[in-house]
């Protein structure tokens, strides 16, 4: 496996720079499913922010990515069954995908709950409020 930055994931999606697009897309298409290519969680909620706050995507256009990201045999997700989980919650959820991972990898770590201090998480993603 090769593990990926951000930065090469988001060239690969956005297709922004002349140099740096072209690189990225024939690293990511050269992978095959017995060598692919290894997306931790730090690079997935970074690749989520960048898209998100950079590149002006909506919701319907990061759970696209993700979704597409998680289907693609020669591409492998760092604890996948959280982060489908974590889509999934942030289909419904009016939380940031950052927030439902959060809320996901504490249940996959059998928290009792989860603390937050923003009240969107803690009426969408299942968080509670510290007050």
């Amino acid at each position: 496996m090769i593990g990926l930055d951000t930065n090469i994931l988001a060239r690969y999606l956005v297709q922004d720079d002349p140099v740096q697009s072209p690189k990225a897309t024939a690293c990511i298409e050269s992978f095959t499913p017995e060598r692919r290519g290894f997306i931790s969680l730090t690079a997935l909620v970074e690749l989520t922010w960048v898209l998100r706050s950079l590149y002006d995507m909506d919701k319907e256009g990061l759970l696209r990515v993700l979704d597409n990201l998680l289907r693609t045999r020669t591409l492998a997700i760092e604890q996948s069954a959280t982060v489908w989980s974590a889509v999934n919650l942030y289909r419904t959820a009016r939380a940031d995908f950052e927030d439902c991972l959060i809320v996901c990898s504490c249940q996959a770590a059998e928290c009792d709950e989860t603390l937050t201090f923003d009240v969107i998480s803690a009426k969408t993603a299942g968080m509670r409020l510290l007050r």
